[in-house]
């Protein structure tokens, strides 16, 4: 990337701070790690295209054209908190996304200031998070659920780390995980 390149990102990013509170590829990574995305599913629930998903969190591009785009992004900024402090299950969030995929309208995107500065030691919270993205990654929730019925017979101890961790409440995967130490 030549100067002239890097002076048109860094100027893209210092837009999308002003008009989003912060770039866009910070938003959209703590969307796709908080929600258990990847940038394909992330830019379809967006209604975006995959390259265009890439070009604003690169700030080779600065602006979200279309305004119920942007508000499909502050509804995934809700749902993640939500996901986040364990009040919306795995499940329950792939249905929401289904839901704010088909949405319309609106044109204001607010920072919610949910983001907070990594200490750097990884949280029991953040471990558990990590482990239900990675499930969440593999498989719906759904799904997840109809892999430990399967194996609840034989398994019981597996099927329901599966269901806590794969379709259940973060604060429910904690206290599993926080059980489970000892």
């Amino acid at each position: 990337m030549d100067a002239t390149q890097q002076e048109a990102t860094a100027r893209a990013r210092e837009l999308q701070r002003s008009w989003y509170g912060e770039p866009l590829g910070a938003l959209f990574r703590r969307l796709i790690d908080d929600l258990g995305l990847n940038q394909a599913r992330l830019a379809a629930v967006l209604g975006l295209s995959a390259p265009m998903l890439s070009q604003l969190m690169s700030g080779q591009r600065a602006k979200i054209g279309n305004p119920a785009v942007v508000q499909r992004v502050q509804h995934l900024q809700e749902l993640a908190g939500q996901v986040s402090d364990g009040s919306v299950s795995a499940g329950e969030a792939t249905e929401r996304m289904e839901e704010i995929k088909k949405s319309q309208g609106g044109s204001v995107l607010t920072n919610t200031g949910q983001h907070t500065a990594s200490s750097g030691a990884p949280t029991v919270k953040r471990v558990v998070r990590e482990i239900q993205s990675l499930l969440r990654s593999v498989a719906a929730a759904g799904d997840i659920i109809d892999a430990a019925d399967s194996l609840a017979a034989t398994h019981p101890e597996l099927a329901e780390f599966l269901r806590v961790y794969g379709a259940g409440r973060t604060a429910d995967a904690v206290a599993h995980y926080e059980a489970h130490q000892n």
